[in-house]
């Protein structure tokens, strides 16, 4: 019984403690404020999934968000709700401080932890293992209204509400460039770098699936934002 009243005790704190800070009564950094907009130059933390996760279906919110980082983006407008695989709340990244292979179309959330994954794994690795930046991400494409593997049947792909970009390769500052399908096996550094994106990615990305998950993804890292969580 005293148990229990501790546990409900410790439930109604908590939530009081919650509306407080959802009301403006308890100031809060902004970066610890799960109502307060998302800066991508902040550490990533346990709070960001949940600020990513609540700009999904807000384009003013996203683009408040998206000012923070160093992309450039146009906003796009949302399609019909006739069109096969309708996109809402979708920009069209053009580059940034990182250039891209081709611009591609992302959903809000989708930007903004291409952006999370620049700024904080991305180049944090090529400084680390190269003691250079990344200069340039080439990418096999975004958008794609398709199902899973291209089949006939069954569920429609991250890719078909462009919520997903294939990245294939880097290119360095020095002009070096490294590959998915060549250096993935590579014991020196590319191959390093390359499993440090790889796992960097994963707090990044909901999802990332690259060459030891099939045969398919021999050749690039595909990440999205999708509600499942898998590494491999």
């Amino acid at each position: 019984m005293r148990g229990t009243t501790l546990l409900l005790l410790l439930l109604l704190l908590c939530a009081t403690l919650l509306v407080s800070v959802w009301r403006g009564w308890l100031p809060l950094p902004d970066r610890w404020n799960p109502w307060a907009p998302l800066n991508v130059r902040d550490e990533p933390d346990l709070i960001t999934s949940f600020k990513l996760w609540r700009l999904q279906d807000d384009p003013a919110l996203c683009e408040q968000a998206l000012k923070t980082s160093t992309l450039r983006y146009a906003l796009q407008a949302d399609s019909g709700a006739q069109a096969k695989c309708p996109l809402s709340n979708v920009v069209r990244i053009q580059g940034g401080d990182v250039a891209l292979s081709s611009s591609f179309l992302s959903s809000c959330r989708m930007a903004l932890a291409y952006a999370l994954f620049d700024l904080h794994t991305l180049q944090p690795a090529a400084e680390k293992v190269f003691g250079q930046r990344v200069s340039q991400v080439d990418h096999l494409g975004s958008f794609a209204c398709r199902n899973v593997y291209n089949r006939s049947e069954g569920r429609l792909s991250q890719h078909a509400s462009a919520n997903a970009l294939d990245i294939a390769g880097f290119r360095l500052a020095d002009g070096r460039r490294i590959s998915v399908l060549r250096d993935w096996k590579d014991e020196g550094d590319n191959g390093t770098f390359l499993r440090l994106i790889r796992d960097g990615a994963c707090r990044q990305f909901s999802t990332v699936l690259g060459p030891d998950y099939n045969a398919a993804h021999r050749n690039h890292f595909h990440v999205d934002m999708g509600r499942w969580r898998v590494c491999r």
